[in-house]
This record gives C-alpha cells, sequence and structure tokens, in this order.
C-alpha cells in the first residue's frame, strides 16, 4: 500500500523524533527534555524502545508506537494460551472445591456463566500484561503510550464532542439492529444460549457494557492498529482491524453471515473514529454506547429480563 493513503486523514506536521534522548550528535539530553509528546517520560532512551531509534517522519505521530509485529503475534499467543491455561485452572479450582463437575457441564446456564468469567480473567489478564510491557520494557505510561490520549476538541466544547461520540453509538447500533431485522438468521445464533439464564444474561451484559469495550478498544484500536495502519497505511489498517475485531466474534455469531458482517462494518466504524481522531477515546465512547443501546434494547424486549428470548 502507498505511503500517500496516509494523506487521506489530517496528521500532525513532519518532525523529526530522536528517542535515543538527544537533538544532535553533539548534545546530550538534559533531565525532563521530553522527546515523544505522546510518552510523558523524562528521557526515552533506545533501551527503552528497544530497536527504535528513530522513526520515518513520514508516519503520523499517533501510529509512532515502539511495538511491531512480533508483539503482535506475542499478544495472540498469550491469548490463546492464557484462555486454556485459566479454563484448566478453573475446572481444576472446581474439583477441588468439592463442585459436581458432571453436573455443571451438563448444565449451559452454568457452563456460561464460567465461559463469560473465564473470559473476564483472559481480558484483565491481557490488560495487566500490556501494562507491564508498557512500564517496564519500554519504560513509558500505559494509558496514554497505547493511544488513550485526550481528544483535540479544537474550538468545539468537549461536551459537543462527546455527545456526539455517544449519538454516534446510538445511531451505529440502531442501523446494526436494522441491518439484522432485514436479513435475520436462518438459525439459532450461538450466542442466543447465553440468554436461558438471568445470572447469566445479567453477567454477560455487564461485560459489554463496563468492560468488553475498554479491553477490546486497548487491545484493537490501541495496539493492533497503529501497527498495520504503520505498516500499510491508514486505510488498509481501519479495514483489517474492523475486518479482525468482527471476526473474532463470529463464534458468537456463527451461521449468522450478515450478523458478522455488520460486525465487522462496526469494527470499521470503530477503526475509522480511531485513525480520524488518533485517539482510542474516540472509539471508546462509541462502543460503549453502542453496547448499551444493544443492552437497553435486549432489557426492553425481555420486559427487563423477565421473558428471555433463549429460555425454553
Amino acid at each position: 500500500m502507498n505511503r500517500d493513503d496516509n494523506n487521506l486523514f489530517p496528521s500532525e506536521p513532519a518532525r523529526s523524533l530522536d528517542l535515543s534522548g538527544q537533538a544532535d550528535p553533539g548534545r546530550q539530553a538534559l533531565p525532563g527534555d521530553s522527546r515523544h509528546p505522546d510518552i510523558d517520560h523524562p528521557v526515552a532512551s533506545s533501551k527503552a524502545f528497544g530497536n527504535f531509534h528513530t522513526f520515518n517522519t513520514e508516519v503520523p505521530e499517533d501510529l509512532r508506537v515502539p511495538w511491531g509485529w512480533t508483539d503482535i503475534v506475542l499478544l495472540a499467543v498469550l491469548a490463546f494460551a492464557g484462555l486454556i491455561l485459566i479454563s484448566l485452572f478453573v475446572g481444576l479450582a472446581l474439583a477441588m472445591s468439592g463442585a459436581d463437575v458432571h453436573r455443571i457441564q451438563k448444565s449451559s446456564n452454568d457452563i456460561n456463566l464460567l465461559n463469560i468469567s473465564i473470559q473476564v480473567l483472559v481480558d484483565l489478564g491481557l490488560l495487566a500484561y500490556l501494562a507491564v510491557q508498557m512500564r517496564h520494557r519500554f519504560h513509558s505510561p500505559f494509558w496514554r503510550t497505547i493511544g488513550w490520549r485526550p481528544l483535540e476538541t479544537s474550538r468545539i466544547p468537549a461536551g459537543a464532542i462527546y455527545s456526539g461520540l455517544v449519538l454516534s453509538g446510538f445511531f451505529l447500533s440502531i442501523i446494526v439492529s436494522l441491518g439484522s431485522a432485514l436479513f435475520p438468521p436462518k438459525k439459532n445464533l450461538p450466542i442466543q444460549t447465553l440468554f436461558q439464564d438471568r445470572y447469566a444474561t445479567l453477567l454477560f451484559m455487564s461485560v459489554a457494557v463496563l468492560l468488553a469495550p475498554l479491553v477490546e478498544e486497548t487491545i484493537f484500536r490501541g495496539y493492533i492498529y497503529p501497527v498495520i495502519a504503520r505498516s500499510f497505511g491508514k486505510v488498509w489498517g481501519i479495514v483489517a482491524t474492523g475486518a479482525l475485531f468482527g471476526l473474532l466474534h463470529s463464534s458468537q455469531l456463527w451461521g449468522g453471515w450478515s450478523q458478522i458482517a455488520l460486525l465487522v462494518f462496526v469494527g470499521i466504524v470503530l477503526s475509522f473514529a480511531r485513525a480520524v481522531s488518533r485517539s482510542v477515546m474516540a472509539s471508546f465512547v462509541i462502543h460503549t454506547s453502542y453496547n448499551s443501546l444493544q443492552v437497553i434494547g435486549l432489557l426492553i424486549a425481555t420486559h427487563g429480563l423477565r421473558h428471555l428470548p433463549g429460555a425454553s
């Protein structure tokens, strides 16, 4: 992909960025002399950033991250291994506590509660891993380094910006709901098994609003997107990150191909918001409001979870 793709979006003026902490060969960096405006660390040394001594000045500032493809592959391996290990640990803990494991395995409601709980532990573990990586490998503050920058509001009131993002999430949720209604799945989707029990449904909704947007935006738009966009341009970064986001949720929607396509569309919209705003905060607000309206719709449709769609 041509580097000209980066010109489709506003970017910071090109500037030289020396992560060694020196402005020129004869000048030693002084304490408190920050060479990277996106990383609040007095001196960003070459040791802190591994082999990233300098960045190409053609790369937009929000894409100048110190990790690369190897780190993304390692994160994927850790996520998969963590899922297996935590599942084994939970099963072992249940067996040692005297719980009837065979009865739990035959109860879809219990399995759903366990699966959601395991996913929460995996998500928290991945956040912890990234936080440790930022602090101890890159010697940088976690949230800002991974893309959680304040939104640039210019002359527009901040309240108006955030309100617009919330409304965008609501509007996106309505579009997806209408699209799903126009192209309904031909069979029950795996996600519908979550709605057979009130407790599992409550836990699922809580995670969808309180945790999922935080974790998913940090990983997809904060960690993965900059590497893809830096390598292939912003357009491919938006499309690839959005597609990856949707496809990794496909296990919940398997058989509902229109629903999977709609979720890929949601991922692309979220990645676009991240690219234009140069901050994960924008995609996070849209994602949270999108999930919130989906949850509100479920509460209304089930009359406060009294009539769950998947209950027998």
